[in-house]
């Protein structure tokens, strides 16, 4: 890992806390920061979904950055927002800028009369990855609280980068075994690419207000990726006796064993004949792979918890795996892969060492050089339609993305 990363894939923190509040029902991000720290993250992600996206600035300029503390042009900001729409929730994102001049969102959020949760996620500290967990994480702790336990809920805390048909089909596969399921966030009704009404004025679809009131009597807790063990930790504290279960990734055929294995001793009932199916096609699947995957050096440029649940796939069938990840990350040390946090310049100074690369729209312009193939995932995908409905996880996920890694293999 150099000092300095040329053509880095790094996304910053206000983008993921910004994206985990879209995963809630009636809720407006607003950025307490300049205004391009908003504008950018409105465009990045409206190209991504190719839908309107629902978010509100501060728009701290160099004389409010001075003159004011926060609290006045947070105030006049909810104000301006009040007078268009009514939100039931008011996302506060703090970034570097505000930060740094020291503005205490705490402080400022208790005053307001709108249900507000403030989440500091400054753009030099972390990425779009740890931003997600620590708007999840404060979420919890806002609004949460302790329930009598249901025994028929269980809790998801999916990472940043499950798309929404991933979070739909992972709450389909829980709900299979008799549980009800709330997923936080929730974007499987709110950015899978439906038509809504008054789109872009604020989410129209995630979990509400008083369902994040009931995760505190969960009668478990599963949480996808590392990153999220801030926000099942957060969710431990408020209630105690709610079983909680970290799965690093759900990517291949022994990690979904686990997963399901742990749903049917919550349950005490079978996998349903689709999950048994899906099982099966995998199983076949991953021995067809062998003939195309099996050696095939394949560079992975995704964030580290999705990153980590593709390379699993893949290494089942065979492949070799190097990740480029935007961030540093503990789990990547102990995901067993090789890792480098070095950009996309050291992928192009490095292209001897793999043949495939997976990677969002920026590695497009890198593979079109080095003529070598590309399958594009993750963040941001600015040249495709539907990214939204793509699935990577579960048997059925894991088949689907050995199937485009096979067919993107055979292109080179």
């Amino acid at each position: 890992m150099s000092a300095l990363h040329i053509n880095p894939i790094r996304l910053s923190a206000p983008m993921g806390a910004m994206l985990a509040f879209l995963g809630v029902k009636g809720c407006m991000p607003l950025i307490h920061g300049a205004q391009g720290c908003a504008s950018f993250s409105k465009v990045f992600f409206t190209r991504h979904f190719h839908d309107p996206i629902p978010v509100q600035t501060t728009a701290v300029s160099d004389i409010t950055a001075i003159m004011d503390g926060g609290d006045r042009i947070v105030a006049e900001s909810i104000g301006n927002i009040l007078k268009k729409v009514s939100p039931d929730l008011i996302g506060l994102i703090s970034v570097g800028l505000t930060e740094t001049k020291g503005d205490d969102i705490k402080s400022i959020a208790a005053r307001l009369e709108l249900q507000t949760v403030w989440v500091s996620a400054p753009d030099y500290h972390g990425g779009l990855e740890s931003g997600f967990a620590m708007a999840c994480a404060a979420i919890i702790e806002q609004i949460g609280a302790q329930r009598e336990i249901d025994e028929k809920l269980i809790t998801l805390l999916p990472h940043s980068s499950m798309t929404p048909l991933d979070v739909e089909t992972l709450k389909e596969t829980i709900k299979s075994f008799g549980f009800s399921c709330l997923a936080l966030p929730d974007l499987s009704d709110s950015l899978d690419g439906h038509l809504g009404e008054k789109q872009g004025q604020i989410t129209q679809g995630g979990i509400t207000i008083d369902d994040i009131k009931k995760i505190g009597g969960s009668f478990a807790a599963i949480a996808i990726g590392s990153s999220m063990k801030v926000a099942l930790d957060c969710l431990r504290k408020i209630n105690p006796k709610i079983k909680t279960f970290l799965f690093e990734h759900i990517g291949g055929m022994r990690a979904n064993d686990r997963l399901i294995s742990t749903l049917m001793e919550l349950s005490g009932k079978e996998p349903s004949a689709k999950i048994k199916r899906w099982r099966s096609r995998l199983a076949d699947m991953l021995l067809d792979s062998h003939f195309i995957l099996g050696k095939k050096r394949i560079a992975i440029a995704l964030e580290s918890d999705h990153a980590i649940n593709a390379a699993n796939v893949l290494c089942e069938a065979g492949a070799q795996i190097i990740i480029v990840a935007p961030t540093p990350e503990c789990a990547l040390e102990k995901s067993g892969f090789e890792w480098v946090c070095d950009g996309l310049f050291w992928l192009e100074q490095n292209a001897d060492r793999w043949d495939m690369l997976i990677c969002g729209t920026h590695g497009e312009a890198l593979c079109h050089r080095l003529h070598k193939p590309l399958l594009q995932a993750g963040f941001p995908q600015w040249e495709r339609i539907g990214s939204q409905l793509d699935i990577a996880i579960g048997y059925e996920g894991s088949a689907r993305l050995l199937t485009a890694a096979n067919n993107g293999a055979r292109d080179d």
